[in-house]
């Protein structure tokens, strides 16, 4: 172990380069808004890093979606040896507000001891771990590994999942390594045995053919921005609750805890502001969670004293295990269409799907990442759930149902993964890289 822990501190000037060249790339899923060569080129830069550590056959793969998704195998010489997956993807999210980064979205920028940059923890930072981890290793792996790397995981679009559907050779194996995820603070390992499922769906109410005075018609005339507004009002409880009619929103989180105070600091909360629910753990993992992401209506600058005919919302519900994805989609499309007011039109189109997943942890793979965690960190790993949605967790169950998948990555609740000023902490790619190489040695 110590040998490992040697080899992965003189890999870590290699990993930042590594992470540099990757973050580089604007690799954001989005043909319409975003050039798709630089998904091409990160996929290739991919395939070239992995053809280096053995996996000769290492390729891209259109999939249904557009995008292209990395695979490979290498072949371990040990007889009846076990088959172990790599998961990350090397897409990344919209860098949102250039002005508010504190450093070049897409340059790897050391401040305070945290490299930033879009994609840093989420995922090509995982992507590095995978690489550090068997560099570590050399030849030294005594089992099958197969590689999958997908190239639109941000936006959701399924476009692996078909994949692996029509082709699951491609990932089967007996231990999946889906490093996606993070831990519960720097320092402290988890594995996430739990994920809410997603719905995304917009909302477009109608109640005029065109705008119209508001002076002349204001008062009679039915509003479909305040429509809009009522209808999104009925969506969370005074407390904060997400109280959609159908689904249950009193279940409560039985894992590792996560304490309102850290939460707070985590999440940026204002003084003052108050959290909602009781439990910041059970909000996060155990119930639904609707968030109104954008909405369609004239901007304040372009407004005028005219009566809104037509507005969309988007909205974002995320739903613990023991809930689908299409019985959540129901409830909420119910819900909206029950507290319209005034008959006024509602549309909906549900945009994107994803089911929750829940893991067992009572596995050989489970027990073996569990010492290798504890080995890597000095302590005890903790079990964790995550408020977002990996929809490739549930494919990988059908695919293959033997197989035991963990949940783990670089990501740390100061990453701001999805927001400006994303970054990780260095610390946590060497301990994650050797946390890996220990694994894969043992199991």
């Amino acid at each position: 172990m110590t040998d490992l822990r040697t080899r992965i501190a003189a890999l870590m000037p290699r990993a930042r380069k590594d992470l540099a060249e990757l973050v580089a790339f604007r690799s954001i899923a989005d043909p319409e808004h975003f050039p798709a060569v630089e998904c091409d080129r990160a996929a290739q830069w991919v395939v070239n890093n992995f053809v280096d550590l053995g996996f000769a056959d290492a390729r891209r793969i259109p999939t249904a979606d557009g995008s292209e998704a990395v695979v490979g195998t290498r072949m371990s010489p040990v007889p009846n040896a076990r088959t172990v997956t790599l998961y990350a993807h090397l897409d990344v999210q919209p860098p949102l507000d250039d002005a508010a980064w504190r450093t070049p979205p897409f340059e790897l920028t050391e401040v305070d001891g945290r490299w930033y940059g879009r994609g840093s923890a989420d995922c090509k930072g995982n992507i590095v771990t995978h690489l550090t981890a068997l560099r570590a290793l050399g030849a030294d792996i005594p089992v099958h590994l197969k590689l999958v790397v997908e190239g639109s995981e941000e936006q959701g679009t399924g476009g692996l999942e078909q994949l692996l559907r029509q082709s699951p050779e491609l990932a089967r194996a007996d231990a999946i390594l889906v490093c996606d995820t993070g831990n519960a603070a720097v320092g402290r390992p988890a594995v996430t045995v739990s994920l809410r499922g997603m719905v995304d769906l917009v909302v477009t109410v109608t109640a005029l053919d065109s705008a119209v005075h508001s002076g002349m018609f204001g008062g009679a005339a039915p509003d479909a921005l305040a429509a809009l507004v009522s209808m999104l009002a009925t969506l969370r409880s005074p407390t904060g609750a997400t109280t959609i009619h159908g689904l249950a929103h009193d279940q409560t989180w039985w894992g590792e805890p996560y304490p309102a105070d850290r939460f707070r600091r985590d999440a940026g909360v204002i003084d003052g502001v108050r959290l909602l629910g009781e439990s910041p753990a059970d909000m996060l993992w155990a119930r639904p969670a609707v968030t109104i992401l954008g909405i369609d209506c004239p901007s304040v600058a372009d407004s005028a004293a005219a009566i809104t005919p037509r507005a969309s919302a988007r909205l974002n519900l995320r739903v613990p295990p023991g809930t689908t994805a299409a019985t959540a989609a129901d409830a909420l499309v119910s819900h909206l269409h029950t507290v319209a007011p005034w008959n006024v039109r509602i549309h909906t189109h549900v945009r994107a799907t994803g089911d929750p997943f829940h893991t067992k942890t009572t596995g050989r793979a489970h027990r073996t990442i569990a010492e290798s965690l504890h080995e890597a960190y000095g302590t005890e790993r903790v079990l964790l759930g995550q408020g977002g949605s990996i929809p490739l967790c549930t494919v990988l169950g059908e695919i293959a149902p033997d197989a035991e998948l963990i949940l783990m990555g670089v990501e740390d609740p100061a990453a701001l993964i999805h927001a400006p000023n994303e970054s990780v902490d260095p610390r946590e790619i060497a301990a994650m890289a050797l946390a890996e190489a220990l694994f894969l040695h043992d199991i």
